[in-house]
């Protein structure tokens, strides 16, 4: 299987997320306080006798505020802004607590190195200290920073220490999220054996949780190691799972995705009649939320697949379908596609008069 094959199987990188745990403390540590508003938190806060500490914390309370709600050019400033007062006031906590929030918002940028760079001076300033809740988000951040920048070795090395403080904490959900995101990195190594092995704990941990939605990835992504493995029928056990799952949750896309990885894996044990049930179920539930893309994916799949079976008047048929629809959606790479699918099962019925016809409709290179 090819790379490009298997990085289509799903797109299954686990984002990072604010823990509401980690969240809860920085706004106790930082305020002192449970403040209704920011108006709130600024009359209570102007009562401190070190003003420029106040104003920090404000800066930190807002920041956090616009974080929360998505903000995260604003949320930037503000926390840059609370990081320079909190350094003047040597308040060295609170610069943690700080460079670790501008790291989560670099990473959910993309921006990678920035994300490493804030990540390593938050650790820097409380490597010798208690506060393993601020240690165990860094290190995370570390992690999957530098598995996105293929740097695998010192992925894992972070990512195993996040693990570590994530069972001295007894924090199953961080556990569940760093258990994943190493199988990741050794599935990126091709090391799937490895990749399954934290999966399955990661999965384990997850139910035991009653999260569904970190169920239905978890049972993605191991579904995805076994196909890999081109272990097919383990692939189909979990992404049967998985699908179940996401229609419970109404997750249409993620069950879109899933499907056509249960058409491929049945398709690659011979099993078409399997397969082309699932690329229909696709094909429907595309045709539902509208998605034209998995549509025409859909349609290529149960050409192909009716092809396999002989079926080629059936496969000319969704080949056709296929072929308007990627007129309609101007896809020129998905026209010629279609044409030269039609063409092969015209000649295949001995209809080489269509398959002419076919052959004339080809739009010319440009």
């Amino acid at each position: 299987m090819s790379q490009d094959d298997w990085t289509n199987v799903a797109k299954d990188t686990v984002p990072l997320q604010i823990s509401p745990t980690y969240m809860q403390q920085v706004r106790n540590s930082a305020l002192e306080n449970e403040f209704g508003s920011a108006s709130e938190a600024e009359t209570l806060l102007a009562q401190q006798p070190n003003s420029q500490l106040s104003s920090a914390l404000i800066l930190l309370q807002k920041g956090i505020q616009h974080l929360q709600t998505g903000d995260l050019h604003t949320a930037t400033e503000l926390l840059t802004a609370a990081l320079e007062q909190f350094q003047i006031t040597n308040e060295v906590q609170k610069q943690a607590q700080v460079l670790a929030l501008l790291a989560l918002i670099a990473y959910n940028l993309v921006d990678y190195n920035t994300c490493i760079s804030y990540a390593h001076k938050c650790l820097s300033l409380i490597e010798n200290s208690q506060n393993l809740l601020i240690q165990m988000q860094a290190l995370s951040y570390l992690g999957n920073a530098y598995r996105h920048l293929n740097k695998y070795d010192q992925a894992i090395k972070y990512l195993e220490q996040s693990l570590q403080i994530t069972q001295k904490l007894q924090d199953q959900r961080s556990q569940v999220a760093a258990l994943n995101n190493l199988g990741l990195v050794y599935k990126a190594l091709g090391n799937f054996v490895k990749a399954i092995e934290y999966q399955e704990q990661s999965l384990e941990i997850v139910q035991e949780l009653q999260d569904k939605w970190g169920e239905e990835q978890v049972l993605k992504n191991l579904g995805n190691a076994w196909y890999a493995l081109d272990d097919y029928p383990k692939a189909i056990a979990y992404y049967e799972q998985c699908v179940t799952l996401a229609r419970s949750l109404n997750n249409t896309r993620s069950a879109s995705q899933i499907l056509k990885n249960l058409g491929n894996a049945c398709y690659a044990l011979g099993d078409y009649n399997k397969a082309i049930k699932y690329y229909e179920e696709r094909l429907q539930l595309a045709r539902e939320i509208q998605d034209k893309r998995s549509e025409e994916q859909s349609l290529g799949s149960l050409g192909v697949a009716c092809e396999a079976i002989g079926n080629y008047s059936q496969a000319i048929a969704y080949y056709e379908e296929r072929l308007l629809l990627a007129r309609s959606i101007q896809d020129r790479r998905s026209e010629e596609q279609a044409l030269a699918s039609l063409r092969v099962a015209c000649y295949a019925l001995g209809d080489y008069a269509k398959a002419m016809q076919y052959q004339q409709e080809t739009p010319p290179d440009t």
